[in-house]
């Protein structure tokens, strides 16, 4: 193949109303053309989805004071309730394997280098650690859910 007749071949790719083309030489040179289509979306056309919901706080900026109503009841606020949060985006797991118990239940006690659940990331999987010691007070995502950076997973009671 030389550089003329690969010339050709993308010319008449662009002006046929065709998507692909692929040719092979008799020397096993293969050669494929493929057309970008004008309704194929770009890349950018979805980042505006990729970004709804809300960030992480270290993203957000401060905060904006929320307007006090005097008819909205205090709410209390335990100091000794800890929150471990997720590290990455991902899906979360209970246990090391479908038919395993769960790293940790309801009312364990739990020291900070207890892994308490995996989440995996492009096929990678990833012990979570509890990073503080406490009781489990609640498992806040379901298995196999698919959760959030930052997103709330356990509260623990130190």
């Amino acid at each position: 193949m030389d550089f003329e007749f690969i010339e050709r071949v993308v010319r008449l790719v662009e002006e046929a109303e065709i998507g692909e083309l692929e040719v092979e030489s008799k020397e096993g040179i293969r050669l494929v053309v493929k057309k970008q289509s004008q309704s194929t979306p770009s890349p950018t056309a979805f980042y505006p989805q990729m970004i709804t919901g809300t960030l992480p706080p270290q993203m957000a900026g401060a905060p904006a004071a929320a307007p006090e109503s005097p008819s909205s009841p205090a709410v209390e606020v335990d100091e000794s309730v800890e929150l471990i949060k997720s590290p990455m985006v991902g899906t979360f797991y209970r246990a090391p394997a479908p038919d395993a118990p769960p790293f940790v239940e309801t009312g364990d006690v739990v020291q900070s280098n207890t892994v308490v659940c995996i989440l995996e990331a492009m096929k990678v999987m990833n012990e979570i650690k509890a990073g503080l010691a406490g009781t489990v007070q609640e498992v806040m995502v379901e298995n196999g859910q698919p959760v959030e950076f930052g997103q709330p997973l356990f509260k623990i009671k130190k």
